[in-house]
């Protein structure tokens, strides 16, 4: 292997050990505010589908379970079935 074909090659492994590091330390950040907020709207989101699944499953009538999940996403999401856009 020639010299220059060397130096390219250690040149990019040692960017990337040297990169490394600081991927996976900023991968490792706890989330912000915002991102927390947004976490949370998904899990809230994700309880209500649940709970109406648990509704439906339960041999309770379509109409009363889908009105307990708008209830269930007043003001968390946006469309009739608590879409997964969020309201703001």
């Amino acid at each position: 292997m020639n010299r220059k074909l060397k130096n390219g090659v250690l040149a990019v492994l040692m960017g990337a050990l040297l990169t490394s590091p600081v991927l996976a330390a900023e991968a490792k950040k706890a989330p912000g505010d915002a991102l927390k907020k947004e976490i949370s709207m998904h899990r809230a989101m994700a309880e209500a589908h649940s709970n109406a699944a648990a509704c439906l499953e339960s041999g309770k009538p379509l109409k009363q379970c889908e009105d307990q999940l708008q209830k269930d996403c007043k003001g968390l999401a946006i469309g009739k079935h608590c879409g997964m856009k969020h309201a703001h």
